[in-house]
């Protein structure tokens, strides 16, 4: 059910002709460098999560691998237009091939056009919306139990609280209770009873204590990220043996699991089909987004993002900041992978249904566990990567004001001869925005291969690369100061 307008203002542009370098700049910032499209830079996606949208979405091969490419790119440019338009943008998303993004004044409108994508005048920015359902977060202890969660929705340009259908009187009590502006409050009917995902036994897993099951998530330098539910800290496993170094629940639903020796963390995803799916990096994937997920209970299955930043409500407490999907998954997947093509998005944390008749199913995004925690995704397949957060290779320190650029290391470039990661680190003041980019030499020309953009002052790239000649361009997206950035290469 729907409670508030919705405005729409469209030019309606499919996202595989998106050119988001044709974005024209505004005066409060700079050019942004971003990944090229589909056809400027091919990219391979494995033939299991072809096989899987096949099976789950009814997808050819060809169409398959065509809706990754333009998903991926479209996430790229809703996340340039995100931070070019910081006092306008009112999310973005994916609706039927399109890339749509709120706006709330029409020479943003122009930008989104000139981008290639769709505008929706709205009435309310993102950065609104996140303080509304902030302000829910900060209220979670007074949620009823007839309200399983809320999340910011880019498509209504709304905040959505759910609730039982017979109580949605207690829903709305329990927004204007907590001061949220109630013009931004949308209520949603739902029967979702979300649980962590734990508790049954069998398959490819790891397991807690005397016997609790949860799947592994992704590898990092010395262990692997999983559910904060399936373990406390100093909580021992076995299969792989290991212990659990750092764990968060309720509130966040993550944690990370150091393996003894003799344990080899891969940058692989099994894909129960007999193979495995290699890990290219953790670049998030827009909202209608497709993405698969890995658990041992069910194994692989395939949907969409429906949200980000989604609050949900479980029996032990509110987890806030998750991604919320349709992939549907069972008891004993807790902690398992999502990706989006090969970009590992985040962990399984808990949902509701199952994988008979479908459900809803939530995530932990696996790039604020590796900050938290300072630690390092593994790509490729490869073993323990070439360094860590903490621990890199070499550092590089510099000073930068409001709109420069600079290349590392020193102005120039370096030569990896041999395929695996390539790992940068920056970290830049305090209320500053300082973003990383990775470009790589093809003859005479430079293209970004991957790159870390947030709104935040600390940027992680992690790149499964080939042979080749790279840099990392530093640029100050808004405000000056020092940076340091720690670079890692094969």
């Amino acid at each position: 059910m729907s409670h508030s307008p919705r405005a729409s203002r469209t030019a309606a542009v499919t996202i595989a002709f998106l050119a988001i370098t044709a974005l024209s700049p505004t005066a409060d910032a700079a050019p942004i460098p971003v990944t090229p499209g589909p056809g400027t830079a091919p990219e391979m996606f494995a033939p299991e999560m072809v096989a899987a949208l096949q099976r789950d979405v009814g997808l050819t091969p060809d169409a398959a691998r065509a809706r990754l490419a333009a998903d991926r790119h479209a996430s790229d440019t809703g996340n340039v237009l995100r931070k070019r338009l910081p006092s306008s943008f009112g999310g973005a998303w994916i609706d039927a091939g399109t890339l749509v993004v709120g706006v709330t004044d029409a020479r943003a409108a122009d930008a989104v056009r000139a981008a290639g994508g769709q505008a929706r005048l709205v009435s309310r920015t993102e950065g609104h919306l996140d303080a509304v359902k902030s302000t829910l977060d900060a209220n979670a202890a007074a949620a009823p139990r007839t309200v399983p969660g809320w999340f910011v929705d880019p498509t209504s340009n709304s905040v959505v609280v759910k609730s039982r259908p017979s109580d949605f009187a207690a829903a709305y009590r329990f927004a204007a209770a907590s001061g949220a502006d109630m013009s931004a409050i949308r209520v949603e009917a739902s029967d979702e009873s979300p649980r962590p995902l734990i508790d049954v036994i069998g398959g490819n897993a790891y397991y807690i204590g005397s016997g609790t099951r949860c799947s592994i998530g992704f590898s990092v330098n010395g262990g692997f990220v999983t559910a904060g539910h399936c373990g406390r800290t100093g909580a021992t496993t076995t299969q792989p043996s290991g212990t659990f170094r750092g764990s968060s629940f309720p509130g966040n639903d993550y944690a990370w699991v150091q393996v003894a020796a003799g344990n080899t963390p891969r940058g692989l995803v099994n894909n129960y089909q007999g193979g495995t799916v290699s890990v290219g990096g953790s670049q998030d994937a827009a909202v209608g987004a497709t993405v698969c997920r890995s658990g041992s209970t069910t194994g692989w299955h395939c949907g969409t993002i429906r949200a980000r930043n989604t609050s949900v409500t479980y029996p032990q407490g509110t987890v806030s900041g998750l991604i919320q999907t349709n992939v549907c998954a069972e008891p004993g997947d807790s902690g398992g992978s999502l990706l989006a093509g090969t970009q590992a998005q985040g962990v399984t944390s808990g949902g509701s249904g199952n994988c008979r008749s479908g459900g809803q199913t939530y995530f932990q995004p696996v790039n604020e566990i590796l900050q938290t925690y300072g630690l390092t995704l593994i790509t490729g397949g490869g073993g323990p990567g070439p360094g860590t957060c903490q621990n890199p290779q070499n550092t590089y320190n510099g000073s930068l004001t409001s709109n420069q650029s600079v290349y590392q290391p020193d102005g120039g470039s370096y030569t990896s001869n041999a395929p695996g990661a390539h790992v940068g680190c920056l970290t830049s003041p305090a209320g500053t925005d300082f973003d990383l980019y990775l470009e790589k030499q093809s003859g005479s020309t430079w293209t970004v291969v991957a790159k870390s953009d947030s709104p935040q002052n600390t940027e992680t790239v992690n790149y499964n690369g080939t042979a080749g000649t790279y840099r990392y361009r530093v640029h100050a997206y808004s405000g000056s100061g020092t940076y340091t950035l720690g670079v890692s290469k094969p």
